[in-house]
């Protein structure tokens, strides 16, 4: 889920009102909250509190909701853990440590104190491409089988060998989602679970459609439904994620295109493109 802006810079909760509805009457399956796509970083911790209340009150049990607490300080994440409301929540979903590049038993270290803390299951989520670091499958298999209240990961590494080491070794009932739109169906054919998607806050209807025929076994039609999406799930990544999201999302009305920097808006050139891409595929 991301995070609207006014122009001022504001959280604009009237805008994130209208994109949980926006994204639940689409046919999502759950809600992730205070993750990348919602420009975490930039977000005060007080903020994030409030917009964690919000999200769960609007939600308000339609679908279930993954809160994201994670960070480069195992102790601030333990303040997370402490600080939120997380009563209507049914798992969190946290990161690897970014910027200050863990050590494999480093990260093995910092999971096992969250998951030793969390009242909630935990979605570890890797993404080498943003923290720096990536978390082998060796290390993400090791948190799977010791770690009990570890019940999944969202794999952004964008190697998919690494991907099948995992399913491969993965104890019952370990959860492997995709952290990459473009391969959320390859990840499922080959027996991943789903998808943590950007794509889905802006056009939930079509990637659904997609996603829910990978889930029944269907991969020539859910290849069929992606083929359509392919162009504006690329674009949404041109300029960076969540500039391209948002960027689609301003023209769709939904919300205004405002990022807070060092994120800027999509380009003139973005805008036309998602124009031209809405309109020939009947995105909205």
């Amino acid at each position: 889920m991301i995070t609207p802006f006014t122009a001022e810079g504001r959280v604009d909760y009237d805008a994130l009102a209208r994109m949980i509805d926006h994204v639940i009457e689409g046919g999502v399956d759950y809600i992730v909250a205070l993750g990348t796509t919602a420009e975490t970083p930039t977000l005060y911790m007080p903020e994030r509190a409030v917009i964690a209340m919000f999200i769960a009150n609007h939600i308000a049990g339609r679908v279930p909701l993954v809160m994201g607490c994670g960070g480069n300080s195992t102790s601030e994440v333990l303040d997370q853990l402490r600080e939120f409301d997380l009563r209507s929540a049914d798992a969190i979903l946290s990161v690897t440590p970014y910027y200050n590049k863990p050590s494999q038993e480093g990260l093995y270290q910092h999971f096992k104190t969250i998951a030793e803390h969390s009242p909630l299951p935990v979605i570890l989520y890797n993404i080498p491409g943003r923290s720096g670091v990536n978390m082998t499958a060796e290390t993400t298999l090791r948190c799977a089988r010791d770690l009990k209240n570890v019940v999944g990961i969202k794999e952004a590494s964008g190697d998919i060998n690494q991907m099948q080491h995992i399913l491969d070794k993965r104890p019952d009932g370990f959860l492997v989602l995709s952290g990459d739109d473009a391969m959320t169906v390859e990840l499922m054919r080959r027996g991943g679970d789903g998808v943590i998607s950007v794509a889905a806050n802006a056009f939930p209807r079509r990637f659904m459609a997609c996603v829910n025929r990978a889930k029944a076994g269907d991969f020539e039609a859910a290849e069929h439904q992606y083929a359509a999406l392919a162009e504006a799930v690329g674009a949404l990544f041109e300029e960076g994620n969540p500039a391209g999201v948002k960027c689609a999302l301003s023209e769709m009305g939904l919300i205004g295109p405002t990022l807070r920097l060092p994120l800027v808006e999509g380009s003139q050139s973005l805008r036309e493109k998602f124009r031209r891409l809405i309109a020939e595929y009947d995105l909205c």
